[in-house]
């Protein structure tokens, strides 16, 4: 086991010192619902005022100390604060913050990294179109596939989610995300996901359903569909649940494409620098997309996004075709070289691949003595777990997967929902999350389980109860807080000056 001094995280985490939320917490939270929009959701989730973070955890300003399996929805993958990520902030926060599109050192040393990292054909050969956010990349890359083609029409997946704002809504599969929203945005052609646990065109036997559809779509002059000018792809979808399609579905995507003319845009917002185990998720079936759309990790936490594309996709841009005046920040770029740089040296990737494998081993093995998991997937660590109220019939069962993020958060774990429904548990962890840390957050959803499910089987060794790494087991503590989240978490919060604390809690594992 790594000594602690070496560790990028709080060694003691999770630590409960008072049931959150805190008094101090709590006033904070009443300061921002008063003043901020109630637009905002995650103080709903996890009603909590940070105050400082390391590494894979977080410390509220009560003192509580959680280990952060959120990572800021896969921005963090490096974890918060990376010694290396933050001296290249540093260093670059005494040169220059704002350069418009002007060259610098720094821009060029970033663009030289990303494009050696770039999947197949694009490594060396691509240009880039920076952006400022995950959505502005999507709707950049579409905009380009639809200059280049002469033509509109974009295909997207059920389940997909590639932002909400401007015309990019439109690609964005659920409901909740257009109701919202006065922007149609262009021509949207909606395909089943191939999902093997939800199947809709056969993607239980592999992805020949949905490229057979797709094909109807084409050829059949009665389709309804008038033109494709792209295709747009998450390899593993983010936001749908963590979906993991059959292995043959992003090939037979690509051949597809290259049969019609169809260009392939990859949506690696969530999927990309190292989250599956690979750099870029694309990696794990050989497929080079014509457009790769990157954002969240890249900056380690600064905002900026870019859109990756074949040099010989289109002869010229029109000058202005996309404009942001944020594009290209240079604190982001200094952190994002440094992010490249960190992802492509040493093991990090394998470690991940190896540990993620285990991961979703651990998670089965929870499910044999708790039905309401009906599937765990994933790649590295993008690993969704999926409740259900009947394994049969594979009902989603959203309050369960809800109620689990609850008890994890009294737990000291913070981990997020993802799925129609809300019906799946996502592990998206940073990549340098230490082993004993993995190791007490799985406690933590163990002991979770057992306090909702209302015949809790016996505790015992589960399959792959070692296989994690050479790391000792970490016995429960006893008394673990119940879950104490208001019912509307965040926006009902009494100033702190006239309420009552709760009593001190346990402090967790040191």
């Amino acid at each position: 086991m790594p000594a602690r001094s070496t560790w990028l995280s709080y060694p003691d985490a999770p630590r409960i010192r008072v049931p959150p939320p805190g008094p101090k917490s709590r006033k904070l939270l009443a300061a921002q619902a008063r003043w901020e929009t109630d637009a905002i959701g995650y103080p709903h989730y996890f009603p909590i005022a940070p105050a400082s973070a390391q590494g894979s955890t977080l410390e509220d300003v009560d003192g509580n100390r959680y280990i952060d399996w959120v990572a800021g929805i896969s921005v963090l993958n490096l974890g918060h604060r990376h010694p290396r990520v933050v001296a290249a902030m540093q260093a670059q926060s005494e040169r220059i913050w704002h350069t418009l599109e002007l060259p610098t050192e720094t821009r060029v040393e970033f663009l030289e990294e990303l494009v050696a990292s770039l999947p197949g054909t694009l490594r060396n050969r691509a240009r880039i179109f920076f952006t400022v956010t995950g959505g502005d990349a999507i709707e950049t890359a579409v905009n380009l596939a639809d200059f280049a083609q002469g033509r509109r029409g974009t295909v997207a997946f059920s389940g997909a989610y590639h932002g909400v704002h401007g015309g990019v809504v439109g690609l964005t599969s659920g409901r909740r995300y257009r109701a919202t929203s006065s922007f149609g945005g262009a021509t949207v052609v909606r395909v089943p996901y191939p999902d093997p646990y939800r199947p809709v065109l056969g993607a239980d036997e592999g992805a020949a359903g949905t490229i057979a559809y797709l094909e109807h779509l084409v050829n059949d002059p009665s389709s309804g569909v008038d033109a494709i000018s792209s295709v747009v792809v998450e390899p593993i979808l983010g936001e749908g649940g963590y979906v993991v399609p059959p292995d043959d579905f992003l090939p037979q995507l690509r051949e597809f494409c290259d049969r019609h003319g169809i260009l392939l845009i990859a949506d690696e917002v969530q999927t990309g620098l190292g989250r599956t185990g690979r750099m870029w998720a694309v990696e794990h079936s050989g497929v080079t997309p014509d457009l790769l759309c990157i954002a969240k990790s890249i900056g380690g936490g600064i905002p900026v996004s870019m859109v990756a594309y074949r040099a010989d996709l289109v002869k010229e841009l029109p000058r202005g075709f996309h404009i942001g005046t944020y594009r290209g920040n240079p604190l982001a770029l200094a952190a994002g070289t440094e992010v490249l740089k960190v992802l492509k040296e040493g093991d990090l990737l394998e470690r991940t691949r190896r540990r993620g494998a285990a991961l979703v081993e651990r998670f089965r093995g929870f499910s044999r003595g708790h039905p309401a998991i009906g599937d765990v997937r994933g790649k590295g660590f993008m690993i969704g777990v999926e409740f259900v109220r009947d394994p049969a019939t594979r009902a989603a069962w959203g309050e369960r997967a809800k109620a689990m993020r609850s008890a994890l958060f009294a737990r000291g774990v913070l981990m997020h929902t993802a799925g129609a429904w809300d019906q799946v548990l996502r592990f998206m962890a940073p990549l340098t999350i230490e082993d004993e840390l993995l190791e007490r957050g799985l406690t933590a959803f163990e002991d979770a389980l057992e306090s909702l499910d209302a015949a809790p089987s016996p505790r015992a060794v589960r399959p792959g109860a070692a296989a994690i790494g050479a790391i000792p087991r970490v016995p429960t503590s006893p008394g673990m807080p119940a879950p104490v989240v208001p019912p509307v978490p965040g926006r009902t919060f009494p100033d702190a000056e006239t309420s009552t604390p709760g009593s001190d809690g346990v402090s967790r594992r040191s």
